[in-house]
């Protein structure tokens, strides 16, 4: 078989051959779910923060300059964190903005970085004032909430033929968090119910739309990581040791099923040592990386409030260490 040298790729190739799991040697690729350190890194408000209240009221010309300006915070980012995937959440509004962004950052920076959009459908943890009723209606209103999922299902895939027919695009980050810290929001037989098979759709189709899926959630997912592989994702994002979930277990459990994204620990970014945080950047380097169908980055994101040398910290381990280990017989 043959072993890519990823030091030779672009960020997009490099990224792709992750997500494939295809054996390499070199560099280990590298992203964030996001960045909303652009204030501090740039001096620019992240896209995901900005008011776009008069839009409707702007010319086309003040349009076309605010559409160039969020793509160029996308690119800044990733160029100067030498991210290979850039997950784009923040546009004006309306779903064909969002397809103008992806243009816009394919028209700054050509095919170099992979791009990303929101894509999931799935049911998630709801928001603590509807917990109970949502609850109540799952359980007690399963076949209308299976319906309502199928539903919602048909929808994302509606907006992904659209994304398809204007390129651009490589895959999707699906962010339905499934979990709290201590279990799954649903009970696994429930989610099997309620959550796997539209999960599954998702990701069939994707793939059957030359798309890629990066799937996302936070929180212990041991009691339903089989089922969230089954259902077929390229990728895993977040791995979250602070719900005590151990890269080590998961690379042992479904390293050959799918790529793994992640895992340096943001409890120790936020309020670790220096020491804790760059041993928490080995331990993921260490453990996710052998036999290829890694990425490098956090557990959860750079969220607002992270100190951005804490980042800088972590992200100079990758820089020395992130490289993937030899290919055993080689």
């Amino acid at each position: 078989m043959e072993i890519l040298d990823s030091d030779r790729m672009t960020p997009r190739e490099r990224f792709t051959a992750a997500l494939t799991k295809q054996p390499m040697r070199g560099r280990i690729p590298t992203f964030e779910l996001v960045f909303y350190l652009t204030m501090e890194a740039f001096g620019k408000v992240h896209p995901e923060h900005r008011v776009y209240r008069q839009w409707d009221q702007m010319t086309e010309t003040e349009r076309e300059l605010t559409r160039t300006d969020i793509a160029r915070i996308y690119v800044e980012t990733a160029e100067k964190y030498e991210h290979d995937a850039i997950y784009i959440t923040g546009t004006p509004p309306g779903e064909q903005e969002r397809i103008r962004m992806v243009q816009r950052i394919r028209e700054i920076s050509g095919d170099r970085f992979f791009l990303t959009l929101p894509g999931d459908a799935t049911y998630s943890i709801p928001h603590g004032d509807s917990m109970m009723d949502f609850s109540v209606w799952i359980m007690t209103e399963t076949e209308k909430a299976k319906d309502k999922a199928q539903q919602m299902t048909d929808g994302m895939l509606a907006r992904a033929e659209s994304y398809k027919r204007e390129g651009g695009l490589d895959g999707f980050c699906m962010c339905a968090d499934y979990c709290f810290n201590t279990a799954p929001f649903f009970p696994p037989d429930i989610f099997a119910e309620v959550v796997t098979p539209y999960l599954k759709q998702l990701c069939t189709a994707y793939r059957e739309m030359g798309f890629y899926s990066v799937k996302h959630t936070d929180g212990n997912i041991m009691p339903i990581l089989d089922q969230i592989v089954d259902a077929g994702p390229d990728a895993l994002h977040s791995i979250d040791p602070q719900a005590g979930v151990d890269i080590a277990e998961v690379k042992r459990l479904a390293g050959d099923k799918l790529c793994l994204c992640g895992n340096v620990n943001c409890g120790m970014l936020t309020t670790g040592t220096d020491e804790e945080v760059i041993e928490s950047a080995r331990y993921a380097i260490r453990h996710g990386s052998p036999g290829g169908g890694y990425v490098f980055c956090t557990s959860n994101c750079v969220f607002t409030g992270m100190r951005l040398e804490r980042y800088d910290l972590m992200l100079d381990v990758w820089r020395r260490e992130g490289r993937y280990p030899e290919p055993a017989g080689r």
